[in-house]
């Protein structure tokens, strides 16, 4: 067999791979990936897929922080680590912001996009996406969750670890 024809076989085998890959994702459904729906794996060489559309209700992170800015009161926190193009990361904006308003004062809640900041992700050792750190006042990990977590589970804990937020408004 020439090279020529050797070259043309490849080319069919991957073209032929791709086309299964889609036909697969399609009958999985829409918005389906080989990860869960609850989470999505990152690995070192992932690149963010494509910017399409908003993540919700924007929440600053570290990189929107105003310069000059009082700093931040010892309060516990809640660290969101994810993007804004992972179905389940866009699942937790709204959550974040209720809680982020809801308990203003009592909690912070950050999140980061592990894409726009890659070196959060190496330093909080993250493998999939979304990851919630919960901190203490002195910035200590209590507990970490990876996947989609109900605003009522994140309260739960909240309590379970001891630490009182009080009521939301």
């Amino acid at each position: 067999m020439s090279g020529i024809q050797t070259r043309n076989l490849v080319i069919i085998g991957v073209v032929l791979a791709a086309v299964m890959a889609v036909g697969l994702l399609k009958a999985m459904g829409p918005g389906a990936s080989t990860a869960s729906q609850d989470e999505q794996t990152v690995s070192p060489t992932t690149t963010p897929p494509g910017t399409s559309g908003p993540m919700g209700p924007p929440i600053a992170t570290k990189a929107e922080a105003k310069p000059g800015a009082p700093e931040e009161a010892r309060l516990p926190k809640l660290l969101d680590l994810g993007s804004t193009t992972c179905i389940p990361c866009k699942q937790m904006a709204p959550i974040l912001e209720e809680l982020k308003t809801e308990y203003e004062g009592r909690l912070i809640v950050e999140f980061i996009d592990i894409y726009a900041d890659p070196a959060s992700a190496e330093k909080h050792g993250i493998m999939v996406i979304p990851t919630q750190i919960f901190l203490d006042a002195d910035g200590k990990e209590l507990f970490r969750h990876e996947g989609f977590f109900a605003k009522d589970e994140i309260l739960a804990k909240w309590k379970e670890l001891g630490v009182d937020l009080g009521n939301a408004p």
